[in-house]
């Protein structure tokens, strides 16, 4: 089949090259289906990513000054309110048993006997603020921890507190809910003592050790003449004034 040569045009219509192609990007604008597509693409990536750990409150033992510990903690107690951190230092103990003490002239005082004699267990959330707190508490040394050495310098270093173990905060707190009393004598070494129960009844001598953890003394006593160190109980003497 042949065509009559005045059908074919005599130009070419020219493409238009120069049109500018767009895109539509989500959230550029162009396009409202694509960029509430877009939106909600970015909330559920926000849903889906991991949430912020909780502060955990830990417990952490605080050395003090001697014989300190009841006004630390109530000076303490009052500092974080006035510091805004009451909602982070929750919880502020004073391990104590009950005790019995022996006094010199033989009568029996009822104490409360202090389980770690120089410290405090706080009960908080570690962060700036809480350890700020405390540290600058009055009669506060310091945290129990972990120095961190400096790397130049003989200066000490800071201290990183160290949270306490279940185990330990089961251990301190069992002991001091024990109900049996400690008997604590007042006395030291060089004191003279007449042993009131016994196999060595009777006897006198003199103290050359207290070990008032465990409730007893050592003594030397005259026996067959000759000076002997025994060991004895506080219940077993009575101090000779």
């Amino acid at each position: 089949m042949s065509f009559p040569l005045s059908a074919v045009p005599e130009t070419v219509p020219e493409i238009e090259t120069d049109v500018p192609l767009v895109l539509n990007l989500p959230g550029d604008g162009t396009d409202p289906a694509v960029d509430a597509a877009a939106g909600a693409g970015a909330e559920a990536g926000a849903e889906g990513a991991e949430p912020a750990k909780p502060q955990v409150a830990r417990w952490y033992a605080v050395q003090v000054a001697s014989s300190c510990e009841k006004k630390v903690k109530a000076t303490l107690e009052q500092r974080a309110v006035t510091l805004g951190v009451s909602n982070r230092i929750l919880e502020i103990e004073i391990p104590q048993t009950p005790g019995v003490k022996l006094k010199k002239d033989g009568s029996r005082q009822s104490i409360e006997e202090k389980v770690f004699p120089g410290y405090v267990l706080v009960r908080m959330v570690l962060d700036e603020d809480t350890m700020m707190a405390v540290r600058s508490t009055p009669n506060v040394i310091n945290f129990v921890g972990q120095e961190e050495r400096r790397a130049t310098g003989k200066a000490r270093g800071h201290i990183k507190p160290r949270p306490l173990s279940r185990q330990e905060v089961d251990r301190i707190f069992k002991r001091a809910a024990e109900k049996k009393p400690v008997l604590k004598v007042d006395l030291s070494e060089g004191d003279q003592i007449l042993v009131t129960a016994g196999p060595f009844k009777d006897f006198q001598g003199e103290v050359i050790e207290v070990s008032g953890e465990r409730s007893k003394l050592k003594a030397l006593l005259s026996i067959f003449g000759r000076e002997t160190p025994v060991e004895l109980e506080f219940s077993q003497i009575s101090k000779q004034s």
